[in-house]
């Protein structure tokens, strides 16, 4: 091909490029002018219609304040601590908390108005000149660089009309901020717009945007602060102080500069607050940082169910509980300083007020993965001899008296009746495989004897206690009677143990555990009909079985296998308990004040706990001094107060006694002392043999 050939060809493909390149410019400018002049004749046919027509725009179709439902925003819920201190935000899609005026910064309304709508106060709710400005302003441009939106039409945009970008759709947002303009007051419809606009990263309002972006409250915020906020509305992506930092400088400074064009700062104030190059930013936990999380959890279950989860999520709801922080604290160290290593087991304590049911503590420490169960009060874990007190108090109340009622403590096996036969035999021993021959209930209580216990629980009735432990609200896992019911083998939760064991000291009144004690709804309304903060009792014992319940259970805590667990001070009563392998250990005590629940177990389930600084784990072992720790501290400076006496004291009747099984062969060991003149000890001679005797399950 020759030279001149090949030089007309590349004339020949410039001058097309050139071509293509005009027409596409031609067909920006023109799509540029389109929307220049289109939003030139929405602005001018606004204009014509509220000043040509007059009240005729108030009678344009869909234009109607009344017929039109506000956009449901809604706005965080609060749960706060018995000292009014803040346990956190229910966790929302989002953050919204309003505000009046009055706690509002006044650097940010100025701002606002200066940045948005600097005409605000001169205006019926559509600025005329404000569309000609900046009509005028975009077509000098050649594009759109200023909007003509006032804050009144922007809060109709926000709650009523939408974002749809449809000519119909501004008429009816011009018609309807009219109308709004005229029915509010300005104060009134500012103060709903700083509550409402969206600020970014999830904060609705000025409130959370405080928070969210300054850690502080929307009073506290200071000019440069405010001046970055009112900057964010027109686009919270861009100006995203978190994640595009010189935008939003750049932006804030915008702000600034309309702040002093309109008057709102003085020049020195406007020197002094331009000349910082920092933004200032401290990043807010209050949406997201949640104290006390077991109890929270809790908290938030309870509201459910009586509100509905959206209701509670999005609703505004103010929550007032029984929580004491100082309480919740005391059980965190106590479990702490006695299992301190990263390798012990998780521990629960849960802590109920005797007579009201009011929750006063309910925490865990959980090591290694991260625990979104709620130990304390959703966990299902073996009772173990905790169990027996319910064993005991049925019992009493069918007229037996522990003192006076006596078992053989051997080997025990049930062959015969409903609960087990020859072929399905239920074997029975006690924690260390060692018996004491005849014993009272007392004694057996302060002993743990498990063979006396099965007996027992024969002989009261399996039935009878499942009921009894279902009377005190205790919820069983499974839920049916079982013959080895008495030594613990259902699954409980440490808050029924809890909210059960206060009923002694309540002197036989079972109070529902109760977590809430006021509830404020959106507008300011205490919710009475929900019966929020009136305890939910009812007599489930009479005042004679409990008394001698915590008889009994006040000497196993000075001699027993709660020894070590009182402060020598406030008297106190309570049971341990082991389950089989040590998979799990309690105690469950209460003074006239507290009734406190320690439980001691691996999270992932029945792990047997057999090496636990050296020592396999029962309920005297860890959980009494965790108990006695926490609660000396709780009780400081409380008055010791005695248990209370019965108005009507039991009365005794013989228990009637089954033939169930055989008790088996078992030893006493005995021993020969030295003199006192030989350094020599006698051998103890061999084990005497007792009779004929064999049984199995929940150590101490």
């Amino acid at each position: 091909m020759s030279r001149r050939r090949r030089h007309d060809d590349l004339d020949f493909i410039l001058a097309q490029r050139g071509r293509k390149k005009k027409r596409s410019g031609r067909i920006r400018r023109r799509r540029r002018a389109g929307l220049i002049l289109g939003s030139f004749a929405i602005g001018l046919l606004v204009v014509l219609l509220t000043i040509g027509l007059g009240a005729g725009a108030a009678l344009s179709e869909g234009c109607d304040l009344s017929s039109l439902r506000p956009v449901e925003i809604g706005q965080n819920s609060f749960v706060f601590a018995r000292d009014g201190s803040v346990l956190g935000s229910i966790p929302a899609e989002r953050n919204r908390e309003p505000v009046s005026l009055s706690r509002i910064s006044k650097w940010l309304p100025r701002a606002t108005i200066s940045i948005e709508d600097r005409r605000f106060y001169q205006h019926g709710g559509v600025d005329y000149e404000g569309i000609a400005r900046a009509a005028w302003k975009d077509i000098t441009a050649g594009k759109v660089v200023e909007g003509g939106s006032t804050i009144t039409q922007q809060l109709v945009r926000n709650l009523y009309t939408g974002r749809e970008r449809t000519f119909n759709r501004k008429l009816k947002e011009a018609c309807l901020a009219i109308k709004l303009s005229r029915k509010r007051s300005k104060r009134q419809i500012l103060n709903e717009y700083l509550n409402t606009v969206y600020y970014g990263n999830h904060a609705y309002g000025v409130e959370a945007a405080a928070q969210t972006y300054f850690s502080r409250h929307a009073s506290e915020l200071t000019l440069r602060q405010s001046a970055l906020l009112a900057g964010l509305p027109q686009a919270p992506s861009i100006y995203d102080p978190f994640h595009n930092a010189q935008a939003a400088l750049d932006r804030r400074d915008e702000v600034l500069r309309a702040l002093l064009r309109n008057g709102g700062i003085t020049q020195p104030q406007f020197a002094y607050a331009i000349k910082s190059a920092s933004l200032g930013l401290k990043p807010g936990r209050i949406y997201t940082r949640i104290k006390q999380r077991y109890f929270f959890s809790y908290v938030i279950d309870e509201l459910e169910r009586k509100y509905g989860a959206n209701a509670v999520r999005e609703g505004g709801l103010k929550v007032y509980t029984t929580i004491d922080p100082r309480l919740q604290r005391l059980a965190i160290k106590a479990i702490n300083d006695i299992l301190p290593y990263r390798t012990d087991p998780a521990a629960a304590i849960v802590s109920v007020e005797p007579g009201t049911g009011a929750i006063r503590a309910m925490t865990a420490v959980v090591r290694k993965a991260r625990n979104q169960f709620n130990l304390a009060a959703q966990s299902a874990r073996q009772a173990g001899s905790t169990f027996k007190t319910f064993v005991l108090a049925s019992a009493i109340e069918k007229g037996a008296d522990p003192d006076g009622t006596y078992y053989t403590s051997a080997p025990f096996t049930c062959t015969v009746g409903p609960w087990c036969s020859p072929l399905k035999p239920w074997e029975v021993h006690t924690y260390d495989n060692t018996y004491s021959g005849t014993q009272s209930v007392t004694r057996a209580t302060l002993h743990s004897d498990n063979t006396i216990f099965a007996q027992l629980t024969l002989d009261v009735g399996p039935n009878y206690v499942w009921n009894f432990a279902r009377r005190l609200g205790v919820h069983m896992s499974p839920d049916k009677p079982v013959a080895s019911i008495g030594l613990g083998s259902l699954a409980v939760s440490p808050l029924d143990m809890a909210a059960a064991y206060a009923t002694f000291p309540a002197m036989g009144l079972y109070a529902k555990p109760m977590a809430i004690t006021k509830v404020i709804l959106p507008g300011g309304k205490v919710d009475t009909a929900s019966g929020w903060g009136k305890p939910d009792t009812k007599r489930a014992v009479s005042q004679g079985v409990a008394w001698k319940v915590t008889d009994v259970l006040r000497q196993n805590a000075q001699y027993g296998t709660g020894t070590g667990s009182g402060d020598g001070i406030h008297p106190n009563a309570g049971k341990t308990g082991t389950t089989e392998n040590h998979a799990d250990a309690w105690f469950d005590g209460y003074t006239r004040q507290l009734s406190t629940v320690v439980w001691m177990g691996y999270q992932q389930g029945e792990v047997p706990m057999t090496n636990v600084h050296g020592f396999s784990v029962a309920g005297a072992t860890f959980p009494v001094p965790i108990w006695h720790e926490y609660m000396a501290a709780a009780l400081w400076r409380r008055k010791a107060i005695d248990f209370a006496s019965p108005d009507a004291y039991p009365s005794w009747r013989s228990l009637v006694k089954g033939d169930w099984g055989s008790l088996h062969s078992y030893y006493v060991p005995t021993y020969t002392t030295s003199t006192p003149t030989t350094t020599a000890t006698t051998p103890a001679p061999p084990p005497k043999p007792h009779g004929k005797q064999k049984l199995r399950n929940g150590p101490h």
